[in-house]
């Protein structure tokens, strides 16, 4: 892979040299022979926050990737773009359909929480669910941080557009962005009396019914309610009474209103609740070098990870989830300088038990009740310094706090006992975390055709953790604070409007911490240290072929230090604890592409591409062996959610007809294959003394290549003064089974989720 790898590295610079030269060139003759209206304008749109230069052809793509309105093609940052067209008519649900929309991207749901995901950008994930850990891809949405993997699978129904950031990006979106931000902004409300529902129906027992309405008070205020409802009966089997396992309702409504008095102030405030009742479903993939398999069934034991995962055994278990929130954002235009304010406040409490050793023998069953609350302050500022010098400054702050009760059944062989009854040595862990930053950004248009990019911010974070069995009290408490400047700078050229290249040199931090799983007093009071990343890249941007073509492609070597990761080791109440350390390094070097190409006025064809090369340079962590903790080098293993090769190709074509429109789309996407867990493979080294090599991860918790192909048909037709259409979807239309999570635990059991199999169904909807 290395030689292959450093080969398309050097095809990349060649085809970037390349494309340099072919636009220089190309320049003059298209500028004689391009329609007028696909001309670009070198002055391009002036938004409030400075002027912003490129393209101002009215079918560009608008984006605020760095807290600015810029075209796509003018930002030079890795970044995609998916609008709510798009969204729409491939009927997707949330944001887990993104997965291999972009470059580098995946995005799998993780069972252990309510709405929770797992999202990796350029091979760096945080695959977990506990809240004294932040993500290392930010999800933002109306530019508020979301400070933990749950309530990050977001509907889709109401999204304007969608940004995929790919690398650091701490500089300008909330923290601990190491990876990369999905930046989410939902339609605001219009002003005017309008209605948008739609009614769908699906396999698998699943509806779904979504309105939003708008209206006005007078030309002041806009009001938008929404309420979207959606219920599965979900797509496992039960191995015994034959019945669909995995069942969720989910309801998400709540009211946006906008006052505008006039041109230069605007105030959203958005007011919402999530409601989801859910079964929480595991596959057994537990195989006979495990403990559980000596209590289980034989059946039960060496199962596959491709056709038997749809079929569980587990007893019943469940979650209910509420979450509240209020979010305010306000803008003030003075002229020289845009003021902006957003000011959010969200909860959630969480009542979730979990059958893990996923047979009907009960051997661990717990039960975690939590409530979790943040509060986030960001103040900015934009405008332009002076001409072709413009800036964004601000200030933020975060505050979150967590209560964990967890009550565990471990060996109870009583199915019909809660564990609250069966546990009177509960753990509780309570977690606090406050987070101050100041940041600017900033632009230097220097010369006619190169400007230069730069900026930082400084975080400082403060986090306590207490662990507490209730028979026991006190196990250890933590209280340490990090901080860290991550700087940013990097500088584009524009050698004629229809081309950009750009390199860049980004850092990113995450914050510290304390080990929520940790059961000893040593273990629950030392810290692990922050991880960092230093990413360089190097990317065009180019419109081809008189602005129907769009092709961007990077390069990035990104050095990852101060890794973080769980480690299961013997100690505390329970007989063992997952604490976390700061174990290696790694090096993760990627090519990435995407295009779009209209060549006729009615069809879109989009195709993207993303190779991955993501290595440990060196990663050293305590493990159990023969009852003996000893030093285990996994350098040998692969770095979790990163497939080598992930990538996309769709078609969208509009046909009018007599009563309206059909439009149809089809996409498939490839993902390669990706490891979902540090774990143990084969074992060489000193056996003894240590250090123990691992030479690869276990082979369960390794996802097969995915070929997922979607399609869909929609008819647009009116009725009276309003639109309407009925659509037909398919999803995994070639029934591509596998795993979107499998985890092996310390030699005792192993399981694992699948992805969803071949879906259809069908949707009417109006707008007005």
């Amino acid at each position: 892979m290395a030689s292959g790898f450093a080969r398309a590295v050097a095809a990349a610079a060649a085809a970037l040299a390349g494309s340099a030269m072919f636009v220089t060139q190309a320049a003059c003759a298209q500028a004689t022979n391009q329609d007028t209206d696909l001309v670009p304008d070198p002055e391009g749109p002036t938004p409030a926050a400075g002027p912003v230069e490129g393209s101002t052809d009215p079918n560009a793509i608008i984006v605020t990737a760095r807290r600015r309105e810029e075209a796509l093609q003018d930002t030079p940052v890795a970044i995609t773009a998916i609008n709510a067209a798009m969204l729409e008519n491939k009927n997707s649900l949330n944001i887990g359909d993104l997965q291999g929309e972009a470059p580098n991207l995946l995005i799998t749901q993780q069972n252990s929480g309510a709405a929770a995901a797992n999202l990796s950008i350029r091979g760096l994930t945080y695959a977990d669910i506990e809240k004294s850990q932040e993500p290392t891809v930010g999800v933002v949405i109306d530019g508020v941080f979301i400070g933990t993997n749950t309530g990050q699978l977001l509907d889709f129904f109401d999204i304007e557009q969608i940004e995929v950031l790919r690398g650091p990006q701490g500089t300008l979106f909330g923290r601990n962005t190491i990876g990369g931000v999905i930046n989410i902004r939902r339609t605001r409300p219009t002003f005017e009396t309008g209605i948008k529902a739609e009614a769908s129906y699906a396999k698998f027992g699943t509806y779904s019914a979504r309105a939003v309405l708008n209206f006005g008070i007078g030309d002041v205020i806009g009001v938008k309610p929404f309420y979207f409802y959606n219920e599965s009966d979900g797509f496992y089997r039960d191995g015994q009474t034959g019945e669909r396992r995995g069942g969720a309702t989910n309801h998400n409504f709540g009211v946006a209103i906008a006052v505008q008095p006039h041109d230069d102030f605007d105030l959203l405030l958005t007011v919402e609740k999530q409601v989801q009742d859910f079964e929480v479903v595991n596959s057994v993939i537990t195989n006979d070098t495990e403990l559980f398999c000596g209590f289980a069934p034989p059946e039960l034991c060496n199962r596959n990870t491709t056709d038997d995962l749809y079929t569980v055994f587990g007893q019943p278990a469940g979650g209910s989830y509420e979450a509240p929130s209020i979010t305010a954002e306000a803008n003030w235009d003075t002229g020289p300088i845009l003021f902006t304010s957003v000011t959010s406040l969200r909860k959630s409490s969480e009542n979730q038990t979990q059958d893990f050793d996923s047979t009907y023998t009960d051997l661990y069953y717990p039960r975690r009740i939590q409530d979790y609350q943040q509060f986030s302050q960001e103040l900015r500022a934009a405008g332009d310094l002076f001409d072709g010098f413009d800036y964004v400054v601000g200030g933020y702050y975060f505050d979150s706090e967590f209560d964990l009760v967890q009550y565990t059944k471990v060996f109870g062989f009583a199915p019909a006992v809660d564990p609250i009854d069966f546990d009177n040595n509960p753990q509780s862990v309570r977690g606090t975390t406050k987070s101050y930053a100041a940041f600017g950004d900033f632009n230097w248009a220097f010369s006619e055709n190169l400007r230069l990019s730069f900026g930082g911010r400084w975080t400082r974070d403060e986090k306590t953790l207490r662990n507490s069995f209730a028979q026991l009290g006190l196990i250890g408490e933590g209280d340490d604070s990090f901080s860290k400047f991550t700087p940013k700078v990097g500088v584009d050229w524009r050698p004629n409007p229809d081309a950009m290249f750009y390199a860049s040199w980004s850092r990113g931090y995450r914050s510290g911490g304390f080990s929520p799983r940790a059961a000893t007093a040593e273990t629950a009071s030392t810290p692990y240290d922050p991880e960092v990343v230093d990413s360089y890249e190097i990317g065009s941007k180019l419109d081809l072929l008189n602005g129907t073509l769009q092709f961007n492609l990077a390069g990035f070597i990104s050095k990852y230090d101060g890794l973080q990761q769980n480690t299961t080791i013997p100690g505390g109440p329970t007989g063992n604890q997952t604490i976390t350390n700061n174990v290696g390094s790694a090096t993760i070097k990627g090519i990435e592409a995407d295009a779009s190409f209209r060549p006729v006025r009615n069809l879109r064809i989009n195709a993207t591409l993303g190779l991955l090369d993501a290595q440990f340079d060196d990663f050293i962590a305590g493990n159990i062996l023969n009852g003996v903790i000893l030093p285990f080098d996994y350098s040998n293993n692969d770095p979790i959610y990163s497939p080598d090769v992930t990538a996309s190709v769709g078609a969208e074509y509009a046909q009018p007809v007599s009563f309206g429109e059909l439009v149809g789309t089809v996409g498939y996407r490839f993902i390669g294959k990706y490891d979902q867990q540090i774990s143990l493979g084969p074992l060489t080294g000193d056996l003894v003394n240590g250090p123990v090599i691992v030479n690869g991860n276990d082979p369960r918790v390794r996802t097969d290549q995915q070929n997922l192909l979607d399609a869909s048909l929609t008819a647009n037709f009116e009725i009276g003064d309003a639109e309407a259409y009925v659509s037909a979807f398919g999803r995994n239309l070639l029934d591509d089974r596998g795993t979107t999570a499998a985890f092996t635990v310390a030699g005792l059991f192993s399981f694992a989720s699948a992805r969803e199999p071949r879906t259809y169904g069908l949707t009417v909807g109006v707008r007005y």
